[in-house]
């Protein structure tokens, strides 16, 4: 249940991350929604997509392993 959770957060944060770097690199303004909120500098999303790819790879690997333990 730990692993699913870990790996749900890991995918949202690496989205937000990725729209939010897009949208300042390549549009005219952040995508996604946490710019609704905050106003971070290009390198935190950077930094959240690369934290959340790290979260989803965890929790996708730590599901896999239960599964296959039984």
């Amino acid at each position: 249940m730990k692993s699913e959770i870990v790996a749900v957060m890991g995918w949202i944060i690496g989205i937000q991350g990725v729209l939010g770097f897009s949208g300042r690199t390549w549009g005219d303004r952040d995508w996604g929604l946490l710019h609704l909120w905050f106003s971070p500098p290009t390198a935190v999303y950077l930094a959240m997509a690369l934290v959340g790819a790290a979260l989803a790879y965890w929790g996708e690997t730590a599901k896999k392993r239960a599964a296959n333990r039984g």
